[in-house]
């Protein structure tokens, strides 16, 4: 059988892969993409742009009830709002990113330098691809994705479970519905789908949400949106049919009978149906291989993973980082290691949640101090009727030097990045407080939260007052 030879094989044309295509192109070296599936990434398709195009106009739908009497405002009661019209604006707009993607990427690609077809390995270095083409490649960077996790027992009523990956095929969508699963995209699809009219209670065994770990900001955001839709925490969910074609879904004491389940359970790697357990790989528990994360090479072969299918760092930028530095490595021909972003995670829920630099459980109390900001208070929140939240704002007691922030709060997008930019640059609380807050913004809950920390830290600022430096 006749073989293919290229310098690099890149398995996937999602976030990650496109990012490594770059990578190995701008070398000069050779090379093939090669994806059998849908084309256009996780992000664009099924995640980031979907998901908040949905919410925006839930949020817009919703907010003029919630707070329009409270303002003066009359006639809100008039508002209704067209279900299919709705999917179908979010497929349109979810479209035109995938164009864009797309536009910028393969279609700027030689037809031979695109398969459109699943493959596995043969060798460390030779790929099968099902149309029974084979491609030999110096290097391979594998950047297959994911997919939704679906229990085994849910698979005899699937028409009746809805994921990520078909959420935003619907025509319609049920009067009621039970999600299951409430870390971020589970909590992000839940407020939508309620604030858009449905009946909706969220479940999850564990006793927190959106993946926070501090256990007074997760107390807080619980508070906050328990408000809006039932959260039944600290048990699993069972789902069984029922004769008229609704779910029983029951977690602990509650039960509920819904038209539908949105699952959200977290994604399998895409790793499975690639052959590796046939090459000799150390395997981990998800049956990902076991890698080095700042050169995203396995073991020591010609072979670098990226991306959801790493199952590092689950978001866009950490997979643009992951897909660039196996394409780099891929193509250079010897492995350079590269330090990682500091981390950064955010839900879009509303209050926003955050977690940026060192989370909660991962701090050390013997030399951890923290401050801490109620949402409340602050003037802007106020105003903007967001008035539920909590920051918490962690630093070294010695140095003062700040480590890491959880958040559920207002516009807390724009705080975490503020947090993020002083923590990669390794400011001190102290230096912070030297920069402008406006008033009123919702900066000035964070500056609040920095100075309750300042006051716990053993390094001052020179001079007789905080804010200021001396001439």
């Amino acid at each position: 059988m006749s073989e293919r030879k290229v310098d690099v094989a890149i398995l996937g044309a999602g976030s990650a892969g496109l990012y490594a295509y770059p990578q190995v192109a701008h070398s000069g070296k050779s090379f093939v993409l090669i994806d059998g599936g849908e084309l256009g990434t996780t992000c664009a398709r099924i995640g980031c742009m979907p998901s908040k195009a949905l919410i925006q106009v839930a949020e817009d739908f919703h907010r003029p009830a919630s707070v329009a009497k409270r303002f003066g405002i009359s006639g809100t009661e008039h508002l209704r709002i067209d279900i299919p019209h709705v999917l179908e604006y979010v497929r349109d707009t979810r479209d035109h990113f995938v164009d864009q993607v797309l536009t910028n990427t393969v279609d700027e690609m030689p037809p031979e330098q695109v398969i459109e077809s699943n493959a596995r390995f043969i060798e460390p270095t030779l790929l099968e691809t099902e149309e029974g083409e084979r491609i030999r490649a110096d290097a391979v960077v594998i950047a297959t994705g994911s997919r939704p996790i679906v229990p085994e027992a849910w698979q005899a009523f699937r028409d009746r479970i809805i994921t990520t990956d078909d959420l935003f095929e619907q025509e319609d969508l049920p009067g009621s519905i039970a999600v299951i699963g409430l870390g971020v995209i589970g909590l992000e699809i839940g407020q939508a789908l309620r604030n858009l009219g449905l009946d909706v209670v969220g479940i999850d065994q564990l006793e927190t949400i959106g993946g926070i770990t501090d256990p007074d900001v997760a107390k807080s955001a619980i508070h906050a949106i328990g408000q809006e839709f039932p959260l039944w925490l600290g048990h699993p969910a069972e789902v069984e049919p029922m004769a008229d074609g609704r779910l029983r879904v029951t977690a602990g004491e509650h039960s509920i009978e819904v038209d539908k389940v949105f699952a959200s359970l977290g994604r399998r790697p895409n790793v499975d149906g690639l052959g590796l357990e046939e090459l000799g790989i150390e395997l981990d528990e998800r049956g990902v291989p076991r890698h080095n994360p700042h050169t995203m090479q396995i073991g020591d072969l010609p072979l670098f993973i990226a991306g959801d299918a790493s199952t590092n760092r689950p978001v866009l930028h950490e997979a643009g980082d992951e897909g660039r530095i196996a394409g780099y490595n891929a193509a250079a021909g010897q492995v350079t290691e590269f330090e990682r972003r500091i981390p950064l995670h955010i839900t879009f829920s509303d209050p926003n949640i955050v977690r940026v630099g060192s989370a909660f459980n991962e701090l050390d109390p013997q030399t951890t101090a923290i401050g801490e900001m109620r949402v409340a208070p602050v003037g802007r929140a106020l105003i903007m009727g967001k008035k539920h939240g909590l920051i918490r704002v962690y630093g070294d007691k010695h140095t003062g030097r700040l480590l890491g922030c959880e958040m559920c709060a207002a516009r807390g997008e724009n705080l975490a990045h503020l947090v993020l930019l002083a923590i990669q640059n390794g400011m001190t609380v102290g230096e912070l407080l030297q920069m402008p807050f406006y008033h009123p913004t919702m900066e000035e809950a964070l500056q609040a939260a920095l100075r309750g920390l300042y006051r716990q830290v053993e390094t001052k600022n020179p001079g007789p007052i905080t804010e200021l430096r001396t001439r």
